[in-house]
């Protein structure tokens, strides 16, 4: 209904809707619809009885529907997107040579060289970079995009995250640190953009999307890099420890491995991992990998109605390292032996079940866990069966033996 208005209140109102469309307040968006709508909104307001001619037309506010962008205006923001990320982002990139000497079949030495990529991580000239860019390497050179040349020592080393900090001593001003700043949630098909040295192809951009998210990379039985990103963006050798970028140009991961033997399959060890590694490269050399002590068998309902076990699911601990997280929550190993079909398995310790919530259906999951989730130092309360009583304890995570 509309509502009939004297000349005075009515101008007060217009006043008040032109306000409120000005500071963006809640008024104007329940009058107005979102500009971006497809049905333009026209707002009739009542006028008064008592209103001079000139006022007595309606008052119409009418949002403006913008024109859609052609295919060609778009091709076009996308490219000069790439182009002010390679701009922004390539001054942070650096070009790794490592020296290593090897012996060849007849006992002799000579020197061997590899190249790599890297980015600059702060002011202080840490570089980040694939722990097999230079580990074991005796030389260490490192160039700018300037094409500085500089000496580089390494600071740390963790080779089960394939991550590095190399350090060099140049000018602060010619250290542009790229941008870490990225806090959002990746999803798949999100832009990807790699900036490295592939083949010695100084800073090459190749594009691409996220085509997966937490991948486990597997370097050996011991040595798995979990929540990977996967890409289509071409990872070539050269390009190892160079940054992965999204369409901002900030640094989403660290570029460190392609699938052999197929095309446009490379993968990145994501920024999280990188959070919390580097910092203790930078501080102590080396990354502490958290460890309860405990070594078992993955369980699974046929080997747990075998053994007439409580659970299913779980770890059936065989063995429990001395003096470890595991001997301070009190778990027992195996406490005999049996043989089922051609395997014999060292049984009647406790089964693991669950740590701070988590369920430990596995082994991989708690290697996962400890790994991802969890820190030297941190007490975790553990949950387990003793026979069939589910019993609970709380331990302090040391470093994992090596």
């Amino acid at each position: 209904m509309l509502t009939i208005l004297s000349r005075k209140r009515f101008a007060l109102l217009v006043i008040a809707i032109l306000a409120a469309s000005l500071s963006g307040c809640g008024l104007a968006a329940g009058i107005l619809q979102n500009q971006a709508s497809t049905t333009p909104t026209v707002v009739i307001l009542a006028q008064s009885t008592e209103q001079p001619a000139e006022l007595a037309a309606p008052v119409r506010v009418v949002t403006a529907t913008p024109d859609p962008l052609t295919e060609q205006q778009i091709y076009d923001a996308a490219e000069v997107l790439t182009i002010r990320v390679y701009e922004k982002v390539s001054p942070s990139v650096v070009h790794i040579k490592s020296q290593v000497t090897t012996m060849d079949f007849f006992g002799g030495l000579y020197p061997s060289e590899g190249t790599g990529s890297g980015f600059i991580l702060d002011k202080e000239g840490n570089i980040v970079t694939n722990n097999h860019v230079v580990e074991g390497a005796e030389n260490v050179e490192v160039t700018l995009f300037d094409k500085t040349v500089a000496k580089a020592k390494i600071v740390g080393l963790d080779p089960f995250n394939d991550l590095a900090v190399i350090r060099i001593e140049v000018d602060a001003d010619k250290l542009q640190p790229v941008d870490m700043s990225f806090t959002g949630q990746l999803k798949v098909g999100q832009r990807a953009i790699a900036i490295g040295n592939p083949y010695g192809l100084d800073w090459t951009l190749t594009e691409g999307v996220i085509s997966a998210l937490g991948r486990p990379l597997q370097f050996s039985q011991e040595r798995i890099i979990y929540d990977t990103i996967q890409t289509d963006a071409a990872i070539n050798p050269g390009n190892s420890g160079g940054p992965l970028l999204n369409s901002h140009g900030q640094l989403i991961g660290v570029t460190s491995a392609m699938r052999s033997g197929a095309e446009n399959i490379g993968f990145a060890i994501p920024l999280s991992t990188l959070r919390r590694v580097v910092p203790e490269l930078v501080q102590n050399g080396r990354y502490r990998h958290p460890w309860l002590g405990t070594a078992g068998y993955t369980l699974f309902p046929e080997l747990a109605q075998q053994l007439n076990l409580p659970v299913e699911k779980g770890i059936l601990i065989a063995r429990v390292y001395a003096d470890t997280p595991a001997t301070e929550a009190g778990l027992r190993g195996a406490s005999r032996e049996v043989v089922l079909g051609n395997t014999r398995l060292y049984v009647g310790g406790d089964i693991l079940v669950e740590i701070d919530g988590v369920p430990m259906d596995s082994n991989d999951i708690l290697r996962e866990f400890l790994e991802t989730r969890t820190h030297v130092g941190q007490q975790v309360e553990i949950k387990f069966y003793r026979g069939d009583k589910l019993m609970a304890a709380r331990a302090t995570l040391t470093e994992r033996q090596q």
